[in-house]
């Protein structure tokens, strides 16, 4: 597609227009651009892939597709890539103290990128867990026309019969430790989890992002299902590098499709196919970048009232593959729109409404992946906000798959991961008991780690739901049983959870979304008193620096100041 293109409002102006920029449109003449390529408009086709993990390895290959969407549609790709964390190797051990800090570089990463190259639009590809809102969260910073990709789920791995994941082996590791799985077992089980490229299988984080990106109105209709390996994903890759040349073409930018009844949108498909708890987390931080306030608390009141519809895992039986094969995201998003919980008329990236994209959808009839919005799993969403005095900023848990709401008490404290799973592996615990896993917050993590190994240690011991742990740090997607994350204000700046003590008496009811230890507020006062603050091992570096500035969970662990402080966007330079 030929067509001149208007450049006086568009960045790339900078480096391609007038005398000044000869020294610039040398650097492009140098990879054999033409003259007619330097002149159209430059678009920024950013992948997270990398040889990390199957997440991320399928992401190459699909941005030369996007890249030829861009190129028939008029425009010029410029294909650059950023880093990822892999949750799923990270977790586990010290690793996993990089994994948030990455949702923020990852931003940051594209947004230099694109601020250094002057590029004028912006497709983004992602495949791991905080690598999706890192690069929705530059797109709305950013807000150059933008588009994002999901990379695709993985297949599921076969064993003894029985579909399986990766938290399979995660919670094999428990089994294996109780003498209820043998070496060999788990053995064969790890070979086979993990049969092809794309992220964990399950309704866990990436999967949850991947659905926000269609119900936000990020991505394409339906981009979000096909397997990584599918071919079909890369038809989609050349849609989106198609439609975000229309999306320069008519000037619409992410802050026209972020709004705060799209982030609502956003929340209700979380709650809805019982998604995970970073959510919660990535949400808000979205937010912040478009000035838009919207917290864990904000969230929790569209989970409250949100039905769960989608029977996947970890509290289901079903994987993304099995969403996809029954028509995808759309038809959670269309059942939901036909209960009243959306709002219809959001914009998207296609440039019609959220409505309109759904046009002609409909939920298949024998099939129990996704229940009619008249017959609900559970009449509320699978994951729930809490608050109380132990939690006065908040905190969350996912209760999709559990069967009781209602949980009490005595605490088990342990400062920091490795020592609650080192009991837990020892069994050193009993059942009835809160463990509380303390200073794994954003600052005083540092990092926020996930604790998929202690969940899902515990689980394959079978006390899933008959132990709850809380942490102020944060729990994987894949984490099922009584779990509660997020706990705010973290025990690094003296919230309520730095102050417990082996033996207080915790309850939590997730039915009326309240948690509390049962001690008095002047007892609480005196201990506040006698606290003192606790020195991690990270005085230096990336994850020292990440410190210095990242906030509270309830806002999102955000680290900058976001759109409100604004003088300008970057397409307004």
């Amino acid at each position: 597609m030929s067509q001149k293109w208007d450049k006086s409002k568009l960045v790339s102006r900078y480096v391609t227009e007038g005398a000044k920029s000869a020294p610039h449109r040398a650097y492009y003449y140098a990879m054999g651009l033409t003259e007619e390529q330097i002149h159209q408009p430059l678009v920024g086709v950013a992948t997270c892939w990398n040889e990390a993990a199957p997440c991320n390895i399928a992401l190459s290959r699909q941005a030369q597709s996007v890249k030829k969407g861009v190129d028939v549609a008029g425009g010029t790709p410029r294909e650059f890539t950023t880093i990822t964390v892999t949750d799923g190797i990270a977790m586990g051990h010290e690793g996993m103290r990089s994994s948030l800090v990455s949702r923020d570089v990852i931003a940051d990463s594209v947004e230099l990128t694109m601020r250094g190259h002057c590029y004028d639009a912006l497709v983004g590809l992602a495949g791991c867990d905080k690598s999706l809102p890192g690069m929705m969260m530059v797109m709305i910073r950013l807000n150059v026309p933008s588009v994002f990709m999901y990379g695709g789920t993985i297949l599921p791995g076969k064993f003894k019969g029985k579909d399986v994941d990766i938290v399979n082996v995660f919670e094999a590791v428990g089994q294996n430790a109780v003498g209820k799985m043998s070496d060999e077992d788990l053995h064969e089980l790890e070979c086979i989890a993990c049969p092809s490229a794309g992220a964990c299988g399950g309704q866990f984080t990436a999967n949850t992002m991947a659905c926000v990106s269609e119900a936000i109105g990020l991505a394409l209709p339906n981009s979000a299902g096909a397997p990584a390996p599918y071919e079909s994903r890369d038809e989609y890759a050349v849609a989106s590098g198609e439609a975000v040349m229309r999306l320069i073409r008519d000037n619409i930018r992410p802050r026209d499709i972020v709004t705060r009844e799209s982030l609502e949108n956003a929340a209700a498909v979380v709650a809805a196919t019982g998604g995970s708890t970073n959510a919660g987390l990535h949400l808000p931080a979205m937010a912040h970048e478009a000035g838009i306030d919207f917290d864990l608390h904000a969230v929790a009141e569209i989970f409250k009232k949100t039905p769960l519809i989608a029977n996947l895992r970890p509290g289901g039986k079903y994987v993304a593959k099995d969403l996809y094969e029954v028509g995808g995201v759309g038809v959670v998003l269309k059942e939901l729109m036909n209960g009243g919980f959306l709002h219809k008329d959001c914009l998207t990236v296609t440039g019609k409404s959220l409505a309109e994209n759904l046009e002609g959808v409909k939920r298949p009839e024998d099939q129990d992946v996704v229940y009619s919005i008249k017959t609900p799993i559970h009449p509320t969403g699978g994951v729930v906000g809490l608050k109380g005095n132990l939690c006065p900023e908040g905190a969350i848990v996912k209760i999709a798959g559990l069967e009781e709401l209602v949980f009490e008490g005595p605490a088990r404290v342990f400062d920091g991961e490795q020592a609650a799973f080192d009991a837990v592996q020892n069994r050193a615990y009993e059942i009835g008991d809160v463990l509380v896993i303390r200073h794994e917050g954003p600052k005083g993590g540092p990092g926020m780690r996930e604790m998929l190994s202690t969940t899902a240690a515990l689980y394959g011991q079978d006390t899933g739901g008959k132990v709850a742990l809380i942490t102020d740090g944060r729990f994987s997607g894949g984490t099922r049983g009584f779990c509660i994350g997020h706990v705010g204000p973290e025990a690094a700046v003296g919230g309520p959870i730095g102050l417990l003590k082996d033996g207080d008496i915790i309850r939590i009811d997730a039915e009326k979304g309240t948690m509390d230890v049962k001690l008095s507020d002047e007892e609480l006062e005196q201990r506040r008193k006698e606290w003192k603050p606790r020195t991690h091992n990270y005085q230096s570096g990336a994850i020292w620096k990440y410190t210095q500035t990242v906030g509270s969970a309830e806002k999102g662990a955000v680290t900058h100041p976001g759109a409100e402080a604004e003088t300008h966007t970057f397409v307004d330079l």
